[in-house]
């Protein structure tokens, strides 16, 4: 039997097996609900070379050394595949072509030896890494690689007998892993799906410029389900659209999103790239016990399982875990294949809320409250700006237009909160801003509503919220809450809400480029170390977070940067609901990110956002002085 004849053989079968790769984990997709947008069209599958190499790539490059080895390892494999399709497929047999495929199955290897680096040979393998079968896929990309250079390298007179055997069961162990064991669930089965879950991800946005458009939805709003289609949320797997699972199977498992969450760190029972399995085992059918990664806090592996069609909670997945989720997204930030954590995990809780009518802590005691009076804590809505009664702040009037219309939120009901208030209504007076108070009528933005899963109680509170507005003339609206300003700039668009929303450190930002203000820390000030908080609302959901370092430096401030910090920075605790559900973990996450704070060295910590103030000032014992960016200008004018 001639080598050549080997080759082919091996091509077709492996042409085979992936195709039944495909239909295997097709098939589990397509058990799922249909997309919100309607069927996607074929022609989606053109945008992923883009979407490979630019998008998802910009991703992986934040890690330069596993960046490099995925280019060798699935740029070669992807390569040599494609040239041994046509040289042996197609049956031309250049010797050219060989030595491509030679030079394409070296750089694979060359990369698979330094996959197996990283998980074997470094003086410190990441603990966020999968082990099992994901230590083994290294050696049998590897093998498939090396088969595949001796067989165009060697001559043919030397391709017989043992040598003939020992190539062909090398590039047969590879080619079984990548094709037959990706259908079976292994390791390869992240490619087959990642690269469709590219063309067909549950977010579309993602890869597209949404502020062109004026009704786009942007990358970071959560979808808008239809109620009156009674869509109540997921409580089965089969529950989740096509795509949601499509993506699931599209898991690495490198683990990214395990280091970077802020309920993983505290020891709460939440481990994203846990739950992402956790969610393919129930798509699939079977238990958790071949779960080869880090396990969810004080949850045992193999003690789990389910079925596409039996419920998710209590018996894959505990409650527990979708309600230490903050909503922060950092996940969503790390993830090298996109996936969207925070969705599925909303998606859960709306079910847990709307059908099971199960919200742990102070969560129900609080949507009542805000049904019923659209206060967070049930206030008199009338006494929100009782604060700024000696500050001379006008209340907005119909048929009198502003430029700047304030909207304090829930926060604006807590002392501490209305210190930062007072400070930026001082600020604004300063610079000769028009504005007004939106007063007695301002309702709660439901922005907890919804991230608790009450959706049908954030569109009551938005409806009445974009009907209040629509009373009034402004050209912009300021907030110093960067949930009021996610909610109304980005998730408001969907039911009609159209507004040009601003935080007020890019307000203060604008007011100093200006020349309006020119306000300059003391030495008092300005000889502490200072560091910047960001808000996981403001900087990873809204992409501002250089504004207030730019607020921050004009005053003289030397901003010293906490090891995560920007888009990467870490959670205060204090997002989506997780302080009403308050799911008990080894650490508070607030206590961790001030332990952030300690290590710069930094006396003060400069916040945006009420709940982080408040988040970060609960922690007991020394810690750096909490003040937020107003706080700080307002000092400085004095």
């Amino acid at each position: 039997m001639s080598p050549v004849f080997v080759i082919t053989v091996l091509l077709w079968v492996s042409l085979a097996g992936l195709a039944f790769a495909l239909a295997r984990r097709a098939a589990y997709w397509r058990a799922g609900r249909a997309s919100a947008a309607g069927a996607y069209g074929w022609t989606n599958l053109l945008a992923i070379p883009k979407r490979y190499f630019v998008d998802l790539h910009h991703v992986v490059a934040r890690d330069p050394y596993i960046a490099r080895t995925h280019v060798a390892t699935a740029g070669g494999a992807l390569v040599a595949m494609a040239l041994v399709f046509v040289n042996y497929g197609l049956a031309i047999y250049s010797p050219w072509l060989d030595k491509l495929i030679f030079l394409a199955a070296l750089a694979m290897l060359t990369g698979t030896a330094f996959v197996w680096h990283r998980r074997h040979g470094a003086k410190a393998v990441p603990a966020r890494l999968s082990r099992g079968p994901w230590d083994q896929l290294p050696l049998l990309l590897g093998s498939f690689a090396l088969g595949l250079a001796l067989f165009v390298a060697l001559p043919a007179t030397a391709m017989s007998g043992a040598l003939a055997v020992i190539v062909a069961l090398l590039i047969a162990a590879g080619a079984f892993a990548m094709t037959f064991g990706a259908a079976r669930g292994g390791p390869m089965k992240h490619a087959v799906a990642g690269l469709l879950h590219l063309a067909f991800h549950p977010r579309q946005e993602r890869f597209a410029d949404f502020t062109a458009a004026r009704d786009a939805v942007p990358p970071t709003a959560l979808k808008t389900p239809q109620l009156d289609a009674k869509e109540y949320g997921v409580g089965r797997p089969v529950e989740f659209r096509w795509n949601q699972l499509l993506s699931f199977d599209a898991c690495v498992q490198c683990g990214k999103c395990e280091a970077a969450c802020p309920a993983f760190a505290a020891g709460q029972p939440l481990n994203p790239k846990k739950l992402i399995q956790d969610l393919v085992t129930g798509m699939v059918g079977g238990t958790d016990a071949s779960y080869a990664g880090s396990p969810t806090p004080g949850i045992p592996v193999g003690k789990h399982g389910g079925t596409p069609d039996k419920p998710l909670i209590s018996t894959l997945i505990e409650a527990d875990t979708l309600w230490s989720c903050t909503t922060c997204r950092a996940c969503v930030q790390e993830c090298p294949m996109l996936i969207e954590h925070v969705d599925a995990i909303v998606d859960m809780r709306r079910n847990q809320t709307l059908v099971e009518g199960s919200v742990p802590g102070k969560g129900p005691a609080t949507l009542a409250n805000l049904r019923e009076t659209g206060s967070l804590n049930g206030y008199d809505i009338g006494a929100r700006y009782d604060w700024a009664v000696d500050l001379q702040v006008q209340v907005a009037q119909p048929g009198r237009r502003v430029d700047v219309l304030l909207i304090a939120g829930e926060g604006a009901f807590d002392m501490r909160y209305q210190r930062t208030l007072r400070a930026l209504v001082k600020v604004l007076n300063r610079a000769g801003v028009d504005y007004a108070v939106l007063g007695g009528v301002e309702t709660d933005t439901g922005d907890t509503a919804r991230r608790l899963g009450d959706e049908a109680t954030f569109q009551q509170l938005a409806r009445a919220l974009i009907g209040t507005l629509a009373q009034y003339s402004f050209t912009r609206i300021v907030t110093a809450d960067p949930h009021v300003l996610h909610s109304l700039r980005n998730e408001y668009r969907a039911l009609g809400g159209f507004y040009q929303v601003q935080h007020h450190t890019a307000l203060i930002d604008e007011l100093i480029a200006s020349g309006k203000l020119s306000p300059r820390a003391g030495a008092a000030i300005t000889e502490r170390g200072i560091t910047y908080h960001d808000p996981c609302y403001l900087g990873r959901y809204n992409g501002e977070t250089e504004a207030p370092r730019r607020v921050l430096k004009s005053i003289g401030i030397k901003v010293v940067e906490m090891e995560r910090h920007g888009l990467r920075g870490r959670c205060c605790g204090g997002g989506g609901g997780a302080p009403l559900t308050d799911i008990p973990g080894k650490r508070r996450i607030s206590d961790i990110r001030i332990d952030d704070a300690r290590a710069s060295g930094a006396q003060i910590v400069a916040v945006g956002c009420p709940n982080c103030t408040a988040m970060l000032e609960g922690v007991v014992g020394p810690r750096p002085e909490v003040l937020d960016v107003a706080e700080l200008v307002a000092a400085a004018l004095e």
